[in-house]
């Protein structure tokens, strides 16, 4: 069965490598650029995984969080947020507001792999 993650990124340099790396590893993965789109999507597609870049301007990240672990069809998916490293703060909103894991940046460009397959 193939890997289904939905990723809320647009930042066009991490799009197209979360893109290229999901493609050769044979994972499926669709890209939403707000807020209700996702949580539909979620709900409707039930993700292995959804992906947010903390930095999104599109999406209010936090609000996402909240959404997702409160409905009951999204509640369980795993979220994971990745931020860029000298953003402290932001790492710890997104912790409070209901992301399972958060990681800097460079590990999560390091990782994408092992992060696709799960």
């Amino acid at each position: 069965m193939t890997r289904n993650v939905i990723a809320a990124v647009d930042d066009m340099l991490f799009a197209s490598k979360i893109r290229a790396t999901a493609e050769a590893l044979g994972v499926s993965i669709k890209f939403y650029r707000q807020l209700d789109g996702l949580v539909a999507a979620a709900s409707e597609r039930f993700p292995d995984l959804i992906l947010v870049d903390l930095h999104n301007e599109k999406v209010d990240v936090i609000a996402l969080a909240r959404e997702l672990k409160l409905n009951e069809n999204s509640k369980a998916i795993p979220l994971l947020g990745f931020f860029s490293h000298v953003q402290m703060e932001l790492q710890r909103s997104a912790i409070e507001g209901g992301y399972d894991e958060v990681i800097p940046r460079s590990v999560f460009s390091r990782d994408l792999a092992k992060i696709l397959k799960g």
